[in-house]
């Protein structure tokens, strides 16, 4: 089985899984198409080793970009930018290397750590 996307004006609707003859049978007359989106492809990578598909795992309220023919998430933050070869969005500085949770804070355009001792 697979999974399909169905992408109405650049944005994911719908995710189903099925055979791939289905589509064969199925008539469906609502605007949009349907765009096979593997379970197993993240950042451009298979997580099993095979080939990806489409960048990442499609989601409702995705974006799928035809010119990159590529799955990826709302931008979560106007200062972050897509980055093209994985599509996943990127902060402008990266989150810090060490021990503890961190959070992004787009006032300040910084990371900040998360208190976990509440």
């Amino acid at each position: 089985m697979a999974h399909y996307a169905k992408v109405k004006k650049g944005i994911v609707t719908e995710v189903i899984r099925a055979e791939e003859n289905f589509f064969d049978t199925f008539i469906d007359d609502t605007p949009g198409e349907w765009i096979q989106t593997s379970y197993n492809t993240e950042c451009g990578e298979h997580r099993l080793g095979g080939t990806p598909l489409r960048k990442n795992f499609a989601a409702i309220g995705h974006t799928y970009d035809a010119d990159l023919d590529a799955f990826y998430s709302p931008q979560p933050f106007a200062s972050w930018t897509l980055n093209e070869t994985t599509c996943h969005w990127e902060a402008p500085i990266q989150e810090p290397d060490t021990t503890g949770m961190w959070k992004w804070n787009e006032d300040n355009q910084e990371w900040d750590p998360i208190d976990n001792s509440v």
